[in-house]
């Protein structure tokens, strides 16, 4: 067995419409359909959907912390430094809160947190010939100034 791709990813919110309004309304995934009145699917653009998200109720306790699970998942936005930046000034300009920007030397990286919590880096490929000669550089992580 070998994946050609990770297909798509499903994330548990409490508010389906509050998490619309981010992954679609703000990073600008496409809503492709809906599932009843507590799942939406969204797609980058390529692939029928990217994303689903599947509504529990405001009720729903937060991942424990320090458990298993879900660390982020990443988009990426463009293809060079001032297309990051331009997703950085959008994000401030929506009172988005940017608690971290890194430089993977693969690629540049800003995080943030949806309305549930759950972290969400925008990033920028660097150079593919980088890692594709070096490919341990997926590890490194310095500061990044945009």
């Amino acid at each position: 067995m070998h994946p050609h791709a990770l297909g798509h990813l499903v994330l548990k919110v409490r508010d389906l419409e509050r998490s619309l309004a981010f992954y679609r309304d703000l990073l600008g995934l496409r809503e492709v359909a809906r599932y009843g009145p507590e799942m939406a699917f969204l797609s980058c653009g390529s692939n029928h959907h990217d994303l689903g998200l599947l509504q529990l109720g405001a009720a729903a306790p937060d991942p424990a912390p320090g458990s298993v699970g879900l660390y982020h998942l990443a988009f990426k936005v463009g293809d060079s430094l001032a297309e990051l930046r331009a997703c950085k000034e959008e994000l401030e300009r929506a009172g988005i809160a940017i608690h971290g920007m890194s430089d993977h030397r693969v690629s540049q990286s800003l995080y943030l947190r949806d309305p549930d919590g759950i972290e969400v880096e925008l990033y920028v490929d660097a150079d593919p010939a980088l890692w594709r000669e070096q490919p341990e550089m997926v590890a490194t992580v310095r500061p990044l100034r945009l």
